[in-house]
C-alpha cells in the first residue's frame, strides 16, 4: 500500500475532504505532528484509528521504523497539525526515503493556508512565492526586504503573533508603502484579514495579536513607476520652491504624471 499524505483542516474541522477521511478510517496507522491535536479532528468525524507521534524530533527513528512496515503492505497515513504535511511541516523526509525505497506515494489534496491567504489579500498573481517562517534576526528580514523590492509578485509567509510588531515595523521602515495582508486565524470563528500598507498594518499590530498568522506581501512596484515617483515628487519640491502652493503643485504634476495625488502630496511633506 502507498503512503497516504492527507491535508488537513487549517483551523475548522469540517475543511475536510472525503477522500481524507475514507483513508483516515482504511488506515492501519495514521502518523501524526500531534496525536492529541489530530484525536480532535478524528473524533469529530467518528474515526477509530491508531496514532503514532512523527514530528521533527523523532523524525529519523520513525522513518526507519516505518519504512519496513509500508514494504509488508500496511496502510499508513501521514497528516500534520494543519495543512498539507512536508510543507512547512514535518513530513518530506519520510516522503523521500519512501520513494528512494521504491515505494508509492500519494497525496490527497486539500486546505491550505497559504492558498487561502493569498486569495483573501486581494493580491493573488499568476505566480508567487512561498517563503515559509520569516528570519527572526533584524539583518536577515533587512535582506529578505531587499530581496522582495526586486519581485515583481506577491509573496506568503508565516508568522508567529509574538514576532509579528516588530516585522511589520521593519518592512514599514523600508517599505511604507508595500501593501500588505495579515491573516489571523484563517477559517475559524474570529478569522480576520487586514489589508493596507505596510505602515497601516504596523500601526494597527503595533501589539502582539492572538492566533495564527499568514501574511501576504504585496508585488513591489515596477523599477520605472519608481522611477517615474521620483522625478514627479522631485517636480512637486521645485513648484512649491517657485512659491505655488502645496496642494496646486501636487494637482498639477498628478495630472501630467499620472502618480497618485496623495501619494504625491505625503511625499512632499
Amino acid at each position: 500500500m502507498p503512503l497516504a499524505v492527507c491535508a488537513t483542516p487549517i483551523g475548522n474541522l469540517e475543511d475536510v475532504t472525503l477522500r481524507v477521511l475514507r483513508e483516515l478510517k482504511q488506515a492501519d496507522l495514521v502518523l501524526c505532528e500531534d496525536t492529541r491535536h489530530t484525536r480532535k479532528l478524528l473524533e469529530r468525524h467518528g474515526i477509530k484509528a491508531r496514532t503514532l507521534s512523527y514530528h521533527e524530533h523523532n523524525e529519523a527513528a520513525r522513518v526507519a521504523e516505518i519504512l519496513p512496515r509500508l514494504e509488508a503492505g500496511e496502510r499508513i497515513a501521514l497528516v500534520s497539525d494543519a495543512g498539507l504535511p512536508a510543507i512547512n511541516d514535518p513530513g518530506a523526509r519520510v516522503v523521500r526515503a519512501a520513494l528512494d525505497a521504491g515505494l508509492s506515494v500519494t497525496v490527497l489534496p486539500g486546505p491550505s493556508a497559504v492558498e487561502t491567504a493569498l486569495v483573501a489579500s486581494g493580491l493573488a498573481a499568476e505566480r508567487y512565492q512561498f517563503l515559509g517562517y520569516l528570519p527572526r534576526s533584524k539583518k536577515a528580514r533587512e535582506a529578505l526586504w531587499r530581496e522582495l523590492s526586486r519581485w515583481p509578485y506577491p509573496a506568503v509567509a508565516f508568522e508567529s503573533p509574538k514576532r509579528l510588531p516588530a516585522t511589520l515595523a521593519s518592512l514599514a521602515s523600508f517599505d511604507p508603502e508595500r501593501e500588505l495582508a495579515v491573516c489571523r486565524e484563517l477559517s475559524k470563528r474570529f478569522e480576520e484579514v487586514a489589508r493596507g500598507s505596510a505602515l497601516e498594518l504596523a500601526r494597527k499590530f503595533e501589539h502582539e495579536p492572538k492566533g495564527e498568522i499568514t501574511l501576504v506581501i504585496g508585488p513591489a512596484r515596477a523599477v520605472g513607476a519608481n522611477e517615474a515617483e521620483e522625478t514627479a515628487v522631485a517636480a512637486v519640491a521645485e513648484l512649491i520652491g517657485t512659491g505655488l502652493p502645496r496642494r496646486r503643485a501636487v494637482e498639477l504634476v498628478a495630472k501630467l504624471t499620472g502618480v497618485a495625488r496623495n501619494r504625491l502630496y505625503g511625499r512632499s511633506l
